[in-house]
């Protein structure tokens, strides 16, 4: 077993939840990194990047510790909640908001303290006391960088010095989450909190109860939105050349590059009795049609139980979901091996199904379980979103 196998296994004795976290991250080695690890949320994914010699060098409390940190950060939603601010000083802003309650973290853990800050407070709070109002240095930079910075991050002045301080793991990889939505990634991250709860047995830290009990209330997001999100996060795939936008080296003597909105979706419909229901089916076409309409867009739908039992295709307004009575018992497989055979392969799948049948174990494709009221997820991979109309 490597390091990072070996310090899971320790906390899913000492402290499950996190352990099970952990086992739920798409995982995206990176030995080239700097540091030893970092999360972020990834084409609506959240995933752990991992530098193995640089973990295996920490010692046994470290590692435990900068796991925490990770699974912290995910659960406060930090990649997604950076917006236009400052990178370097909310990377700092984030780990000092997370840092004092953990155990064994290295000594070069930033802590309130260091900055003459007291500790429970928010990223933004820090962040507030760190960046000076009206600061005009670029985003990428840590502060005004002028030689008055000492003035204006004096002690007593209500303000801490913004220094060039290095978090504990690797927040470049934050970027990555710019291009999802923050209710999709909010959906993705309580998703895998609820896997964590089942596989701890409802077991939470006390430190992070609140913050679980927060993140799992009812999102106010109407399935319809968190829907489209997801379509418009897995959709954006290729580029194109246009004369409409200047190249970036060659300005007008070469053709720009913009990427291209194509989309293609595999759509699988459980002809179960559950999602065997008029007024869910056609809302849920309704949403089909609506994000379809007016895009290079292909849509495969495939009705299915123990097999494939019907395959219709659309790429404008004319799809209908039909109320299909298969019969028999359901296996949610078919569909995704069907995906696989696919030209062009689909950009992501799409799910309507109770989730009660086998399905499996991995899968590539971004998948979206569009769930019955009283379905069940059937695995800890892709994105679960009720459906209640």
């Amino acid at each position: 077993m490597n390091a990072l196998e070996t310090a899971v296994v320790r906390l899913l004795r000492e402290k499950p939840f996190y352990g099970h976290f952990i086992l739920n991250l798409r995982r995206d080695d990176q030995s080239s990194a700097g540091t030893a690890a970092g999360v972020t949320i990834r084409d609506g994914v959240p995933t752990l990047s991992l530098n193995p010699a640089l973990f295996a060098s920490l010692s046994r409390e470290e590692q435990q510790a900068l796991l925490e940190h990770l699974v912290k950060h995910l659960l406060h939603l930090h990649p997604l909640r950076r917006k236009e601010r400052n990178r370097h000083d909310w990377d700092v802003a984030c780990d000092l908001a997370i840092n004092p309650g953990i155990e064994g973290l290295p000594d070069t853990a930033l802590m309130p303290e260091q900055y003459g800050l007291e500790a429970g407070l928010a990223a933004e709070e820090y962040y507030g006391l760190l960046v000076p109002p009206f600061d005009t240095g670029n985003l990428d930079g840590s502060g005004y960088g002028d030689g008055e910075r000492e003035d204006r991050g004096a002690a007593g002045q209500g303000r801490a010095e913004v220094r060039d301080d290095m978090t504990l793991d690797d927040h470049a990889v934050w970027s990555d989450a710019d291009s999802t939505p923050l209710p999709l990634g909010e959906e993705m991250v309580q998703a895998i909190t609820r896997d964590s709860l089942r596989g701890s047995d409802g077991e939470v830290p006390e430190d992070i109860r609140a913050l679980v009990e927060g993140l799992l209330r009812p999102s106010p997001v109407p399935w319809r939105t968190l829907l489209r999100q997801f379509v418009a996060t897995a959709g954006r795939v290729g580029r194109k050349n246009t004369w409409t936008r200047e190249h970036r080296r060659f300005s007008h003597h070469t053709p720009g590059v913009r990427k291209r909105r194509r989309l293609c979706l595999l759509v699988g419909i459980d002809v179960s009795d559950s999602t065997n229901i008029v007024e869910l089916r056609e809302a849920f076409a309704r949403e089909l049609v609506q994000i379809a309409r007016g895009r290079d867009a292909r849509i495969t739908v495939l009705y299915a139980n123990s097999r494939i039992q019907r395959v219709e295709a659309f790429s404008g307004a004319s799809f209908v979901a039909q109320c299909y009575d298969g019969g028999g018992f359901t296996d949610l497989r078919p569909v995704f091996e069907y995906a696989r055979t696919m030209h062009p392969l689909p950009a992501a799948v799409i799910y309507l199904t109770d989730g009660i049948g086998p399905a499996p174990e991995t899968m590539s494709f971004p998948t979206l379980w569009v769930l019955t009221r009283e379905g069940e997820r059937p695995v800890p991979w892709g994105v679960e979103l009720r459906l209640d109309v």
